[in-house]
């Protein structure tokens, strides 16, 4: 589940503790579930970074990034269940990569928790980077793009504005939940084509991204039914409390109280919206 907001509450919640520390050990946690993907081979990965310093830590899109003195960084994509910790993991069992490092900080490691063992964890170099993550592979960051960016970017496609806002290479960081709470909140139907969008409306949406992927990342994430994502302490996020419409069909719409929430299913994913609020 993680999207822009877990992820980059991910990266302000290490950021503090590990920057400038150096990686004494890193290694693949002993964990009986479906193995994770992890590349190179951990034998390799330890030969490269240990004893290198995490100079930056920073978001790409929805992947936790750590840049090494070396030029190297780990790329880690949380995907649907996984999250960065340093201390009190759900459970230790679902541990599945852990980062140790010198120093007097509070903490001593890093770790990577994935219930389900759908997230991956790459060390590339610099070149790599560029290859995989470069301005060809993904869109302008979800909370730095400006109207006109999106104007354009809209322009580029006929497709349903709600699919359209999930491709990382015309915007990068929305996810499925979040693209419907900013649907609802600039009062854009899902099924709107992305290039028939008025001027008003890519303000609107343009402003929607802002405020709620900002008070998303206030909130630090959206911690659903499932408990799955945590901050870095093990803690739940908040803005789950702030939900106008997702996971709320059937439940009468808080914003205009004239109808119910619906949900529809698009390119195989849920969709959540108001029908009084959110005209097609």
């Amino acid at each position: 589940m993680p999207e822009l907001p877990e992820v980059e509450t991910m990266v302000r919640g290490i950021r503090p503790h590990i920057e400038a520390r150096e990686i004494t050990a890193a290694r693949r946690c002993r964990c009986s579930c479906k193995p994770m993907l992890i590349e190179p081979a951990v034998r390799s990965i330890s030969r490269r970074v240990v004893g290198s310093v995490i100079s930056k830590v920073h978001r790409i899109g929805k992947r936790v990034v750590l840049e090494l003195s070396t030029g190297d960084s780990f790329v880690i994509e949380p995907r649907m269940t996984g999250i960065t910790l340093l201390s009190d993991p759900p459970d230790r069992g679902h541990l599945r990569f852990e980062w140790q490092l010198a120093g007097d900080g509070e903490y001593q490691s890093l770790w990577f928790w994935d219930r389900r063992g759908l997230g991956t964890i790459r060390l590339l170099s610099k070149d790599e980077m560029l290859e995989k993550l470069g301005p060809t592979k993904l869109g302008p960051d979800a909370l730095t793009i400006n109207e006109a960016e999106w104007r354009e970017q809209c322009a580029r496609t006929g497709r349903a504005i709600k699919p359209a806002l999930l491709d990382q290479k015309l915007v990068a960081g929305i996810g499925n939940l979040y693209a419907s709470e900013i649907l609802h909140a600039a009062r854009i139907h899902p099924e709107c084509p992305a290039d028939r969008l008025k001027p008003r409306q890519i303000r609107r949406l343009a402003d929607a991204v802002r405020h709620v992927l900002t008070e998303a990342i206030r909130a630090e994430g959206s911690t659903l039914g499932d408990g799955t994502y945590r901050n870095a302490l093990n803690q739940d996020g908040g803005y789950q409390n702030q939900h106008r419409v997702y996971a709320r069909d059937g439940e009468r719409c808080p914003t205009c109280g004239k109808t119910h929430i619906l949900r529809i299913v698009q390119n195989q994913r849920s969709t959540f919206f108001c029908p009084a609020c959110q005209r097609k």
